[in-house]
C-alpha cells in the first residue's frame, strides 16, 4: 500500500470482520455454556466444542490486541524495531501468558493444573521451533541475519536452560524462582531499550518496505486493547477449565493435554504473524519466533509462578521432566544449528523441523498409552 491513509474510527470499528468473529465466538461460548448446564456437565461433545470456541476466542482476541498496542506504540512514537523485539514477542505470547497465570490461580485447589501450565509453555515452544518455523521456512524460504542469531538465538537458548535448572532441581518453580525469571526478561527488553539505535541501524540496512494495514485513530487503537485483552483473559479461563475437564473424562495426563491442544492453540498467533512478516522481513519472521520463545520461558511461567509457586505432581514428572522438556531443549538445539549452517533456512529444513514435531507427538502418544 502506498501514499496516505484515511484513518478510520470507532463507526468502521464496529463493522470490522475481526470485532464481529470475536462476537460471535463470545456469543457461541456463553450459549453453549447455558446448553451444556440443560444437559449436564457430563454433555462432552459440548464441553470439547466450548474448549475449540475458547481457544479460537483467545487466538483472535490476542491478534485483535497485538494489532491495538502495536497502533498506540507508533502513535507514541516508539521505533518500530523496539515494537517488534517487545511488544510483538509479549503480543504473541499473550495467550501462554494468560494461560498459565490462571493456571497457577487454580493450582492450589487443583495441583494437575500446574503440569498443565508448564506442559503448555514447553508445548508453544516445541510447535513454534518446530512446525511453525518448519511451515514458514516450507511456505517462503528463510534468510537469518547474524546479528539476530548471534544476539537473540543465544538467550532464546539461555532461557530455555534457564527454566530446565530450576524444574530440574525440585520438579517446581517456586515464587522466588518465578521472579527471577520475570527480570532476566526484563533485563533483556531493558538491554534492548538501551541498544535500540544500534540495533536500528542493523534493520535498516537492506529492510524492504514494511507491510501497512489499516490505519485507525487512537481511540479505535485504544478500544482494541481494551477487548482485546478482555477477551483474551476471559478465553484463557475458559481454555484451563474445560481442558483441564477433557483430560480428567479421557484419563489423558494434563501435561499432554497442555503440550498438545494448549501448546499448539497458543502458538497460531505467532504462525499467523510469521507467515505474514516472511513476505516482506525475513529478519522479523524469525525475530517474532526466537522473541516469543524467550518470553514463554521468562516472563509466562515467571509471572505464573510468582501468582502461585508450580509444582509438576508425580503423575506429571516422568513425562515433562525425562521426555517433553529434553524434547524441548533439543528441538531448539537443532533448529539453531540448521541456522547457522550458511545463514539461511532451506525448505528441505523446514520439512525436517516439521517431521521432528509430528515424531514428538507420535511418540507422546505412545508413552501415554503405555502409561509413561
Amino acid at each position: 500500500m502506498g501514499g496516505s491513509q484515511k484513518e478510520m474510527g470507532i463507526p468502521e470499528l464496529l463493522q470490522f470482520n475481526t470485532l464481529l468473529i470475536l462476537g460471535a465466538l463470545f456469543i457461541g461460548i456463553i450459549a453453549s455454556q447455558t446448553l451444556s448446564s440443560n444437559f449436564g456437565s457430563n454433555s462432552f461433545p459440548i464441553t470439547l466444542f466450548i474448549l475449540f470456541l475458547a481457544l479460537g476466542l483467545l487466538v483472535v482476541s490476542a491478534d485483535f490486541f497485538i494489532e491495538g498496542a502495536k497502533g498506540l506504540a507508533r502513535r507514541g512514537g516508539i521505533p518500530e524495531v523496539v515494537i517488534g523485539l517487545t511488544i510483538v514477542s509479549i503480543g504473541t505470547s499473550l495467550p501462554e501468558i494468560l494461560v498459565t497465570s490462571t493456571a497457577a490461580m487454580d493450582s492450589s485447589t487443583n495441583p494437575e493444573i500446574a503440569d498443565f501450565a508448564i506442559g503448555g509453555i514447553l508445548g508453544s515452544i516445541l510447535v513454534q521451533i518446530t512446525l511453525i518455523l518448519g511451515i514458514v521456512a516450507l511456505s517462503r524460504g528463510l534468510e537469518i541475519r547474524p546479528s539476530w542469531l548471534k544476539r537473540d538465538g543465544q538467550v532464546m537458548m539461555l532461557s530455555l536452560l534457564l527454566l530446565c535448572l530450576f524444574l530440574l532441581t525440585e520438579y517446581s518453580i517456586s515464587r522466588l524462582e518465578g521472579i527471577f525469571l520475570s527480570f532476566s526478561y526484563l533485563f533483556y527488553i531493558t538491554w534492548l531499550l538501551y541498544n535500540r539505535k544500534v540495533i536500528q541501524k542493523e534493520e535498516d540496512e537492506g529492510r524492504d518496505n514494511e507491510l501497512k494495514g489499516i490505519s485507525w485513530t487512537g481511540t479505535a487503537y485504544f478500544v482494541m486493547v481494551v477487548i482485546g485483552l478482555s477477551l483474551a483473559v476471559f478465553a484463557a479461563h475458559h481454555l484451563v477449565n474445560y481442558a483441564s475437564d477433557i483430560a480428567y473424562k479421557l484419563n489423558v495426563p494434563h501435561s499432554v493435554i497442555g503440550t498438545t491442544v494448549s501448546g499448539l492453540g497458543t502458538s497460531l498467533p505467532e504462525l499467523t504473524i510469521a507467515l505474514m512478516a516472511a513476505r516482506k522481513s525475513q529478519g522479523v519472521a524469525i525475530g517474532t519466533l526466537i522473541g516469543s520463545n524467550i518470553t514463554d520461558p521468562l516472563l509466562s511461567i515467571g509471572s505464573a509462578a510468582i501468582i502461585s509457586p508450580l509444582t509438576i505432581t508425580p503423575e506429571g514428572v516422568n513425562m515433562i521432566i525425562y521426555f517433553i522438556l529434553p524434547s524441548a531443549v533439543i528441538c531448539t538445539l537443532i533448529a539453531l544449528l540448521m541456522m547457522r549452517t550458511s545463514y539461511k533456512f532451506k525448505r528441505w529444513e523446514g520439512i525436517s523441523l516439521i517431521s521432528l514435531y509430528f515424531i514428538f507427538l507420535a511418540i507422546c502418544e505412545y508413552l501415554r498409552r503405555i502409561g509413561f
